[in-house]
């Protein structure tokens, strides 16, 4: 079986609720994978939307989870470093931690969740951006594994 990431939040390709954007709670939603490749020592997850007027717009950042995790729970605190040692990135939005769906009006955004599993613990401080982090991973990925949501504000 491959690599595989799922939510209970959200169907894949169907639209996120809005308790995981702007326009709700703002909370992450729980991510769950399986059947993870055996020499893994540590996953990266990066959140990010190619829809945005900008380009692709990071949501979030997170790396040096523990290898023989299997989830992230729901809501997960916007700190540097989760109480399992997990660290979290920059967003686009300036800050470490999940920033939700938040697209300006229009046509719906696509937002992927990336999850990579790793041959080694990348021990980077926390506050790394997506460039830092896909460049600290080359090498280094056994699988990845996504999961993709929309969501689109009206006018």
């Amino acid at each position: 079986m491959a690599f595989e990431l799922k939510t209970k939040a959200f169907a894949p390709d169907s639209k996120i609720p809005a308790r995981y954007t702007c326009d709700g709670e703002n909370g992450s939603p729980s991510l769950e994978w399986e059947s993870v490749p055996p020499a893994t020592k540590s996953f990266a997850l990066i959140s990010d939307d190619p829809d945005a007027p900008v380009g692709t717009w990071v949501h979030w950042v997170v790396y040096d989870i523990p290898g023989s995790s299997t989830s992230l729970r729901e809501g997960l605190p916007p700190s540097e470093v989760l109480p399992d040692g997990s660290k979290q990135g920059l967003t686009d939005f300036g800050r470490p931690g999940y920033g939700g769906p938040c697209p300006p009006p229009g046509k719906p955004h696509r937002y992927f969740f990336k999850l990579y599993a790793l041959d080694q613990v990348l021990n980077l401080p926390p506050r790394q951006t997506k460039t830092d982090l896909l460049q600290a991973m080359q090498g280094h990925i056994l699988a990845e594994a996504e999961i993709m949501g929309t969501y689109e504000r009206k006018r």
